[in-house]
């Protein structure tokens, strides 16, 4: 029962809910028009560079599961978790909660959802990773990336009660906030569909929840959410910038300030993860009707900009996250076996 209910909590927290094809057949993994592809994925849901170099590192929505690098110079990916020779480290004076590892048994599903990295010293950094399966969690790695890199496990935090995590951010000052998509079903309750009437009827449904070493999570005051999906932090740790696939929209809030301050505009697609660009806007990925959506938000003047507007198809799923490298633009998808490389001045 653990399992079915691992499988079913990822289709709520990514399957989209507009009238989306199911998934045919992936075709070959030839490029398609402008568009190339980088395959051997297993569901791509969410990408992060790993700082000071040509490396991606993207979840795995797929039955699969894992945690792979991409080398972009390459085209080519390896699987760095689960992975034979794996390290382990518990940082328990860290993630005090935590109760250990992922149990072996549920390893080889080692179903991921968001990520992210917060860069350190030494090209020694952090990656911060949502896991679904015999526990829902923020799972820890400390990676190294010093030469090709690597991952050794370091920490956890399971999730509050019934909170349906998806996307996590790292904290200036330590811990990390993460958002509450769709909250998880209680024991014993039956659902029409994979996803809560509030999500898809775009209500407010969640929120953010942060942790820190010693206190666990808390909510985050004025942060109640549509679909909370990805999130991005401001540079000094001020503002949060704010995803809702729900209601088709995006907000920053402010953070650490007496006075609560919001600020939301419509996007008009299921807003899905959120990246920082290279001129300091915020990448947007997600989907529209029956397309993949990309564009861009100035957090200054919150204004929107659409850049790709492109028909799914079996070879290229939904979107759900885009990053810049060079001149290209590497996007996501939470089903399918790869990722999309776009013209990152768009497609005609």
């Amino acid at each position: 029962m653990k399992t079915l209910f691992a499988v079913v909590l990822l289709l709520c927290a990514a399957a989209p809910a507009h009238a989306q094809p199911a998934a045919a057949p992936p075709g070959p993994c030839v490029p398609a028009g402008p568009i190339r592809f980088v395959c051997g994925q297993a569901g791509p849901e969410d990408l992060v560079e790993v700082p000071g170099t040509h490396w991606l590192i993207a979840s795995a929505y797929g039955p699969e599961g894992g945690i792979f690098l991409i080398d972009t110079r390459a085209s080519s990916s390896t699987k760095l978790f689960p992975a034979a020779g794996a390290k382990e480290s518990l940082d328990k004076q860290t993630y005090d909660s935590c109760p250990g590892p992922v149990p072996a048994a549920d390893r080889q599903r080692f179903q991921t959802h968001g990520l992210y990295v917060k860069p350190g010293r030494d090209s020694q950094h952090t990656l911060y990773v949502v896991y679904h399966g015999v526990r829902e969690s923020i799972e820890v790695f400390a990676l190294d990336a010093r030469a090709q890199p690597s991952l050794t496990w370091i920490g956890c935090a399971i999730a509050p009660d019934l909170v349906g995590l998806n996307s996590v951010a790292a904290l200036p000052e330590g811990g990390f906030v993460a958002t509450n998509f769709d909250p998880r079903p209680a024991p014993g309750e039956k659902r029409a569909g994979p996803f809560t009437a509030a999500l898809l009827e775009g209500r407010i449904n969640g929120e953010l929840w942060e942790w820190h070493t010693g206190k666990g999570w808390s909510k985050v005051a004025g942060s109640e959410s549509a679909g909370a999906n990805g999130v991005e932090l401001s540079a000094d740790g001020r503002w949060y910038y704010v995803a809702q696939w729900g209601s088709r929209s995006f907000y920053r809030l402010s953070r650490g300030q007496a006075k609560v301050e919001r600020q939301e505009i419509p996007l008009g697609f299921r807003v899905d993860n959120v990246r920082w660009a290279p001129d300091g806007t915020l990448l947007v990925a997600g989907q529209g009707e029956n397309t993949s959506v990309i564009g861009k938000v100035d957090p200054r003047t919150m204004t929107y900009r659409q850049i790709i507007n492109y028909p799914t198809s079996p070879a290229l799923s939904a979107a759900t996250v885009a990053v810049q490298v060079g001149n290209e633009l590497w996007a996501g998808s939470f089903r399918g076996d790869r990722i999309a490389v776009y013209p990152a001045a768009g497609v005609k």
